[in-house]
């Protein structure tokens, strides 16, 4: 009897896995390398990617699709060792002057030193409101997932499905919020040690390049756009919603929220008196959640 349950154990396990294969994003699928010269390679049969950078460029890939909300992961591992002037993208980005954008940035640092992961919402063209963290843990010892939930309500950023922060929807008071321009994933490693180190006082050091960032496990779960319709025709139907379109904190959430903010902000622009001397835009006076 133990071994007829063992190996109908072991046949679930397999046919979880084949799952879990099955739904997996593919690098060659879902995106391709636009920039880079050669410097970003597919690897893994398609479930990983190099982005490498040297002194005469870094390189970038971009997801084949556009997206009008939705989930997206990426686990990535970042530059070890002194990494200063480096930075390692996963963002969302509309095209044009007035374009939408919500980001997660990576920026280096010298050896011993935490990466800065900086985060940002661009609506028409318009950012300023950045908020930064040091991780938890070494972000370049092993791959770590990253994810933005882009929904009609609220943008939350989540790191080991850990929220850092949350943007909400308050166009109600006049807060722009990006819900109308689709946009694609963009990834990329250069260099801007003009501005991304220690404003800019720590510079590259191109003896250890070149500097090599890893991307394993795109999965994009979202509504595609394409000539203008959108894959998700049906986003308001109970019957037919995914939980990201409703995606909210619950209590366990909005504490860890509350722990990761506590401890590990090193920078918010709702704070920042001499940046905005004018005061604090609206949102900044609403909750978090």
């Amino acid at each position: 009897m133990a071994s007829k349950v063992s190996s109908a154990l072991l046949l679930l396990s397999i046919l979880m896995s084949i799952q879990l294969l099955v739904s997996a994003g593919n690098f060659y699928r879902d995106a391709e390398i636009t920039w880079g010269e050669g410097r970003g390679k597919i690897q893994e049969g398609g479930r990983g990617l190099a982005l490498t950078l040297d002194k005469l460029s870094g390189s970038g890939f971009q997801s084949k699709n556009e997206y009008l909300f939705g989930r997206f992961d990426m686990q990535l591992k970042l530059v070890p060792g002194n990494s200063a002037g480096t930075v390692t993208t996963f963002f969302l980005s509309s095209q044009g002057e007035g374009h939408d954008e919500i980001d997660f940035e990576f920026l280096g640092n010298v050896s011993g030193q935490p990466y800065t992961v900086h985060t940002n919402v661009y609506t028409q063209g318009k950012g300023n409101k950045e908020q930064q963290f040091h991780l938890w843990f070494d972000p370049t010892a092993a791959f770590h997932t990253y994810t933005i939930v882009w929904n009609p309500h609220r943008i939350v950023f989540l790191v080991d499905n850990s929220p850092i922060r949350v943007f909400n929807n308050h166009k109600s008071i006049g807060i722009p919020f990006p819900k109308s321009q689709a946009m694609k994933v963009y990834c990329s490693l250069w260099n801007a040690d003009e501005w991304a180190t220690q404003g800019g006082r720590v510079k590259t050091d191109w003896t250890l390049a070149p500097f090599t960032a890893y991307y394993r496990n795109i999965n994009i779960d979202g509504c595609a756009v394409s000539s203008g319709t959108s894959s998700c025709k049906s986003t308001g139907s109970a019957n037919n919603a995914k939980p990201w379109q409703t995606h909210e904190l619950d209590g366990k959430g909005r504490n860890r929220l509350r722990w990761v903010q506590s401890r590990h902000m090193v920078y918010n622009y709702c704070a920042d008196s001499k940046r905005f001397p004018q005061g604090f835009s609206e949102e900044c006076k609403r909750s978090r959640f």
